[in-house]
């Protein structure tokens, strides 16, 4: 388990992700915990709470909006069709030889990378480098930042960069047509 000082890797931050992704798909009370902000990390047990030396003023209440599957099932659908991402999830690794899995992580790779780079612009966040002293001044963007750590008072907060963040700048999903079943990932193949 980590402590609050030991942030979790790339690899860690990408397995989460996915393994948010796909339970938030397949777990409609998941999703609606999700949505409402409820949930932690995954499988992870709760963190011991941690006393807050002030209260904080009440939350603006936030408008929330109506998330349809599709674009997310066409997401799912370009990652198995070019990295057999959902092939590759659903294989029990068990039997394998590391080497045997690391070659397959490897196609798996490939395709993620080629799907976000023909759909998605993605760039950082933050422009510094990872690990960088870094100063949020009053009025930050706290849905671009997330502050981890010993965070207590108000701004100006300084720090360590950890991650730099990603954010999509530009998406380009193909259009679908109005007939189009989304929650076909990958039609089954029959050899004749």
């Amino acid at each position: 388990m980590s402590t609050p000082t030991q942030l979790p890797s790339f690899w860690s931050r990408l397995s989460l992700a996915f393994g948010t992704f796909f339970k938030t798909i397949g777990d409609a009370e998941f999703a609606a915990r999700v949505r409402d902000d409820q949930v932690g990390p995954i499988a992870a047990p709760a963190p011991a709470p941690v006393p807050t030396p002030a209260a904080a003023p009440a939350p603006v209440p936030v408008q929330l909006r109506e998330a349809t599957p599709d674009a997310a099932l066409q997401l799912l659908t370009l990652l198995q069709r070019e990295a057999r991402l959902i092939d590759f999830a659903h294989e029990n690794l068990s039997a394998y030889a590391d080497a045997d899995i690391g070659a397959a992580a490897r196609v798996v790779h490939e395709g993620c990378a080629r799907v976000l780079k023909e759909h998605f612009t993605i760039a950082p966040i933050r422009t510094e480098a990872e690990g960088s002293r870094v100063t949020l001044e009053e009025g930050f963007d706290a849905s671009s930042v997330r502050l981890t750590g010993n965070v207590v008072g108000k701004a100006p907060f300084k720090g360590t960069l950890s991650h730099r963040g990603w954010k999509a700048t530009d998406v380009r999903l193909p259009q679908l047509a109005k007939e189009h079943d989304a929650s076909v990932l990958a039609p089954a193949e029959v050899e004749l």
